[in-house]
């Protein structure tokens, strides 16, 4: 019915077609509240975790991989050079191969995060995570043959190899699963890929252990298992669907569009989610897809651009990585014996997942705006604390405990805030056309915050000692303040009303309502009136 309104040759919609999509839309939504089309079904939950662990799960586990075994890598390193060159390696030039391996990875992230939108837009969500899965197996391979190849140099490539994989994947699966997912279960399923990034870096440190696999033979078995969930993924995923988002609006089939909605909502009655993405396909055939240059240029857009950059660098900086690198010293002056310490480091780290499988449940009930403002705050008093007790754990007997206290309420207030919400906000504060831009800008501002940190860091900690997170309390801060004055709850909102809450701040002017929706006389304003859909 109203399908023949808006047909495929229309390539702007009539007053009539918008007012009559509205009051379709707005009476179908309070439907669907009741129907069991909002509920989590068998396809969209297997969808979420073969996505989830075939992609996110290696971004973890690669993150913590070499941790556990670097002291049997730098000794591979040395003796390889030594059986090349006659000689053993100097110092300065084991910890420039060492430095390499470690920062390759985030490079590589960067790289990826630069592809996605092309990637994406080329071949659908599905299709890149599908693409993605070569930047896994090819590096597992080589860093898996690296000690009988002699050669440190593969590991090196492989690490940014498989540093890409983790910029894609990092950046689609949010948004794949964002575009999967109804409104009422975006946020829940927008944290399982953050989940699964946990989950990873608790199964890299359980294997790091030194009776496991994190001794010198083991190490280069623990380096190549990242190629198993890639595999996984690559024989599973297939039989999934793509986003129906992406089918419809950006191919125009609707056909597969409407096909993959009623499996993934275990319903023929989808109706109202296809409106929506008829109207906003048809409010985007003038505008076309945007690039990340359009995307910075326009107005409508600016202050959601600004949030997720600020979200990210926020994500990064606010000492997370520091704070793992200090921990193990941290534990060994609270008087943890040094074999023990691994353990403790597996604690933290299940402490981590746990605190997120919370966020998971959470943030359908309190929103995403209170789990940043939360998580934000609590990072930031753990690091004024943190201070405060490293500088007395040598005089004050029991301090070295508070250190360790500070420590695990710092990862739970990470947990359940910067880590995971900003995915899901990304998600939903861009439409179609301009997300793979959003999370291609997104991805990078995160990639390059932590490259930074990794760069920098050791040289801070070096001039300021401890004294270093009183600058991430303050980036805490910064960022906190940030998200109280502008960023707004997007909990269980239609993307038409996440953004009208932005259009005062651009000082764009969105109208909503019956006697709105005419709108005015010009054509610019009537696009921009249906171009903010419902998400």
């Amino acid at each position: 019915m109203l399908f023949d309104l808006l047909s495929k040759g229309q390539t702007e919609p009539s007053d009539a077609v918008i007012t009559k999509c509205a009051g379709v839309i707005a009476e179908s939504d309070d439907k669907s509240k009741h129907s069991h089309g909002q509920r989590l079904t068998a396809v969209l939950a297997l969808a979420t975790l073969i996505s989830a662990f075939g992609s996110s799960f290696q971004y973890g586990y690669n993150v913590a991989v070499i941790n556990s075994p670097s002291p049997y890598m730098q000794r591979f390193y040395n003796t390889t050079y030594l059986e090349r060159y006659d000689r053993p390696m100097e110092e300065n030039l084991l910890t420039l191969l060492w430095s390499l391996s470690v920062s390759m990875y985030p490079l590589g992230g960067l790289f990826g995060s630069l592809m996605v939108a092309p990637l994406v837009n080329k071949l659908g969500r599905k299709g890149t995570l599908l693409f993605n899965n070569i930047f896994s197996i090819v590096p597992a391979v080589m860093m898996g043959v690296s000690e009988v190849a002699k050669s440190y140099e593969i590991i090196i490539v492989s690490r940014f190899i498989v540093g890409i994989c983790a910029g894609l994947s990092s950046n689609v699966v949010p948004m794949y699963l964002g575009e999967l997912s109804p409104k009422n279960l975006r946020g829940a399923l927008g944290i399982i890929p953050q989940l699964f990034i946990t989950i990873g870096i608790l199964s890299a440190q359980v294997l790091g252990i030194r009776n496991i696999l994190g001794n010198s033979t083991g190490w280069t078995l623990m380096l190549g298992l990242t190629g198993i969930p890639a595999v996984i993924e690559l024989l599973l995923l297939p039989f999934f669907p793509e986003s129906p988002r992406y089918m419809l609006i950006q191919r125009g089939d609707e056909k597969s569009a409407k096909k993959a909605l009623q499996r993934l909502r275990g319903s023929d009655n989808v109706d109202a989610e296809l409106w929506e993405m008829r109207l906003e396909d048809q409010s985007e055939k003038a505008e076309g897809r945007l690039s990340v240059l359009t995307l910075l240029s326009q107005r409508s857009l600016r202050w959601q651009l600004v949030s997720i950059v600020v979200m990210n660098m926020g994500q990064q900086l606010s000492g997370v990585n520091a704070i793992y690198y200090y921990a193990d010293s941290i534990y060994a002056t609270a008087g943890v014996k040094q074999n023990d310490i691994q353990y403790v480091t597996v604690g933290t780290g299940a402490v981590n997942v746990f605190m997120t499988i919370a966020a998971v449940f959470i943030v359908e009930a309190t929103g995403r705006r209170l789990l940043l403002l939360c998580g934000f705050g609590i990072c930031c008093g753990a690091c004024v604390l943190l201070t405060v007790a490293l500088y007395f754990q040598e005089s004050v007997t029991w301090m070295p405990y508070v250190s360790i206290a500070c420590v695990i309420i710092y990862v739970i207030g990470h947990a359940i805030g910067p880590s995971p919400i900003p995915y899901v906000v990304t998600t939903e504060m861009f439409r179609q056309s301009a997300r793979p831009a959003a999370f291609m800008v997104a991805g990078s501002v995160h990639w390059l915050s932590n490259f930074t940190v990794g760069l920098v860091f050791p040289f801070m900690e070096r001039g300021l000692g401890s004294y270093s997170f009183i600058i991430f309390s303050f980036i805490c801060l910064v960022t906190l303040i940030y998200i109280l004055l502008v960023v707004p709850e997007t909990k269980g909102k239609t993307f038409l009303e996440i953004c009208q809450m932005f259009a005062k701040r651009n000082k764009v002017e969105i109208k909503l309502g019956d006697g709105d929706l005419p709108l005015k006389e010009s054509k610019e304003s009537l696009q921009d009136a249906v171009k903010v859909t419902a998400f």
